[in-house]
């Protein structure tokens, strides 16, 4: 029988307190979101939006998670960085904002759990879907708790991969990395939320995903559920991605390391 640590206990308590927390986070959210058309939303930016329910939503988990755990630190979209401690929580209220804001369904709320610069926990909920995606370092990946793994697509030829939008891109840059899927004979995807696309290709439904630069609130989560789900990522972290917009590369095992080449991105 495994030894159950102190250090265990507490990632299992901060698990399972945040499971329960975002479900009633995610129905705050769904009451909020806006009706079909025109997307009710500021711009950040082109194309970047923030909604009423993005704040609101970040606050109310972060509020009831340092009712719970006040030594710990926290790292929200919305909010930036509150306190320090060797546990952090890392908030997105609403990934697919825009999705979000045009009355779309493929949004999710994103809580990953770091301790100190390791991601040890993440959950990623899709209401809209009824999907709730959740993994622990070291315990597998699960959808619906169900467990999941990357796909064992092995040529190119089969492969779907999903190219993030950004607003950082420079000119040229989405469409010369869509043409470069297309002449390998992938079928190319965009779909509004990095951390479901990131999701997808732990569960197999997608082949790979790259954005250009993607903040660490949006990946922290699925870093864990890639891991365990046997997938393959560009090392997020190491370049950068603690504390400032990095890109990443997620994909099947068996392609990535020419999906790398096809997209010009480095795995090491």
């Amino acid at each position: 029988m495994p030894v159950t640590t102190t250090f265990d206990k507490a990632v299992d308590l901060r698990f399972h307190s945040a499971h329960s927390i975002i479900r009633k986070a995610a129905s705050l959210a769904q009451k909020m979101q806006p009706s079909p058309g025109k997307p009710i939303a500021e711009l950040k930016g082109h194309q970047d939006y923030v909604t009423e329910a993005d704040r609101t939503v970040e606050k109310f988990i972060t509020t009831h998670l340092a009712a719970l755990f006040p030594e710990d630190a926290f790292l929200g979209e919305e909010h930036g960085s509150i306190s320090a401690g060797l546990f952090r929580w890392v908030i997105d209220p609403i990934d697919g904002t825009s999705n979000y804001a045009r009355g779309r369904n493929r949004w999710c709320l994103s809580l990953g759990i770091m301790y100190q610069d390791t991601p040890v926990a993440g959950i990623i909920m899709a209401p809209a879907l009824g999907e709730i995606f959740t993994a622990i370092k070291g315990r597998g990946a699960f959808l619906n708790d169900r467990p999941i793994r990357a796909s064992t697509t092995s040529t190119m030829k089969e492969a779907m991969v999903e190219i993030g939008w950004s607003p950082y891109v420079p000119e040229g840059w989405y469409p010369e990395k869509m043409q470069a899927l297309l002449n390998e004979g992938i079928m190319p995807r965009s779909l509004g939320s990095g951390a479901l696309a990131l999701a997808d290709v732990a569960c197999g439904r997608s082949d790979g995903y790259h954005e250009f630069v993607i903040f660490l609130w949006d990946v922290a989560a699925a870093l864990v559920l890639l891991e365990e789900a046997g997938a393959c990522v560009s090392p997020f972290l190491k370049m950068g991605g603690l504390t400032q917009r990095t890109t990443i590369l997620a994909g099947a095992p068996m392609i990535t390391n020419t999906l790398s080449d096809v997209l010009g991105i480095k795995l090491d």
